[in-house]
């Protein structure tokens, strides 16, 4: 494998930024100093460019297989590392749904033969796979996954049985989608009597809303603290939310830990006159108060993670009536830049940014040296120009459903290159589609 000296650049690294060189040797990180020279090493010079660890994002859905009209795990992949994502953890609800170890390791099988980024696929459930789940190995998979409330791909666990079950025998991270599905069903049969088929697309956060959330979440968090269960909850997108969580730090001891979508921290209920079902997305992206709450929060260290939850759809199927147009949004080669105007906003610290986006997935899910800039540390790294503006356009975008809800929006700073694993993924912003990203491991007992 060649090997790579990085001059110049400013390195971006738990809660410093600092001038060093890095060398890469062999997918690893083996030197971190001033002034390394190394005889065949590829130099490239960094000057004026930051240099990150790789995002990590704990929440994608790529749709393969079973949804390939919308994505696939080449395309995704491939923007997911345009945009600085090295590693992603990808969702089960494609089609067939991964409940069974077999379709969980197909899914391995076509990212080690398609995946530009590293790659880790949830273990699913259903009401009645629990013995499938139990044979999911901890060191490989990054975790299972429960839909509390029911989302494309319709994967809903609602049996208490089966969730004591779960809670209570599974010993891997669980992660959770909560909404409360009686509440959303409520609320939606009101909004048809309201508005018949044509349901305004504003109406969203309140047939989706924050009670509905946080009847869910609530429970989710008893179950874990009764059990005392390893569980992350996904995207919270509320206010009242924000009060169950705790401001422990995050370590790999922390059991009940937190993630926040970029999507939810960008929107609030004032675009949906422009964007419309652009931006619907379940949990709903809500209302300008539960924005606040969820930046404070985030700044706090409430929430742990920042992801994506990316679900790209076709646009004519986003076209569709409210009760046809599917949930989810494209994001996952944008979000790094997203966080990246807020830093230039003054909205949150570049540190805090890799802290959110790469260290504190690696911690949260015990990923096997990754998410750090460190010597012995996989070479995962995404290097940016803070002062770099461009537009986000149909001819620079790279999801496979061709369209982005930031369409026309400037981004101030742009990724330039991405290590993935020791390799270079993308040089001066052209992908090297020759490069195959690696199967996350994980440091668990």
């Amino acid at each position: 494998m060649k090997s790579y000296l990085l001059k110049g650049g400013a390195i971006v690294n738990e809660g410093k930024i600092f001038h060093s060189d890095i060398l890469i040797e062999n997918s690893f990180i083996s030197k971190i100093d001033k002034n390394i020279s190394h005889p065949t090493a590829e130099e490239i010079k960094l000057d004026g460019l930051y240099i990150l660890p790789g995002v990590i994002d704990d929440q994608v859905h790529f749709r393969e297989p079973g949804y390939t009209h919308k994505a696939n795990i080449a395309t995704e992949a491939a923007a997911a590392v345009a945009g600085g994502t090295t590693s992603f953890m990808e969702m089960p609800n494609t089609n067939p749904p991964a409940l069974t170890q077999e379709l969980l390791q197909n899914k391995y099988n076509i990212a080690s033969q398609a995946s530009l980024a590293n790659y880790s696929f949830f273990m699913g459930t259903s009401n009645d796979n629990l013995e499938e789940v139990l044979k999911t190995n901890p060191q490989n998979v990054c975790g299972v996954k429960i839909f509390m409330g029911s989302s494309t791909g319709n994967m809903l666990v609602d049996n208490e049985k089966t969730l004591r079950n779960l809670f209570s025998k599974v010993e891997l991270l669980i992660a959770a989608h909560c909404e409360d599905e009686k509440t959303v069903k409520d609320n939606l049969a009101e909004a048809l009597k309201q508005y018949g088929e044509n349901i305004p697309a504003n109406q969203h956060p309140i047939i989706r809303s924050d009670i509905g959330c946080y009847k869910s979440t609530s429970l989710a968090f008893d179950l874990a603290r009764e059990y005392n269960t390893r569980f992350h909850v996904l995207h919270i997108s509320t206010a009242i939310e924000t009060a169950l969580m705790s401001k422990e730090k995050l370590s790999k001891n922390k059991r009940i830990t937190s993630e926040v979508c970029v999507h939810h921290l960008y929107f609030s209920e004032k675009d949906y006159a422009q964007l419309g079902h652009l931006i619907k997305c379940n949990p709903a992206i809500k209302f300008e108060s539960d924005r606040e709450a969820i930046w404070e929060a985030l700044l706090d260290d409430r929430l742990d993670i920042i992801a994506t939850d990316h679900a790209p759809h076709q646009w004519d199927e986003k076209q569709q009536v409210y009760t046809k147009a599917p949930s989810g949004l494209p994001l996952v080669q944008h979000s790094l830049v997203m966080m990246l105007n807020f830093v230039k906003q003054g909205k949150i610290s570049l540190e805090k940014v890799v802290e959110k986006m790469s260290h504190a997935p690696a911690v949260c899910f015990n990923i096997e040296k990754r998410g750090f800039i460190r010597e012995g540390f996989k070479a995962d790294l995404a290097i940016v120009d803070l002062n770099n503006d461009w537009k986000v356009q149909k001819n620079n975008i790279l999801y496979k459903c061709g369209w982005s809800p930031l369409e026309g929006k400037t981004m101030h700073s742009k990724v330039i290159h991405t290590f993935v694993s020791g390799q270079l993924a993308m040089y001066n912003g052209q992908l090297q589609t020759s490069v195959r990203g690696e199967r996350l491991t994980f440091e668990r007992n």
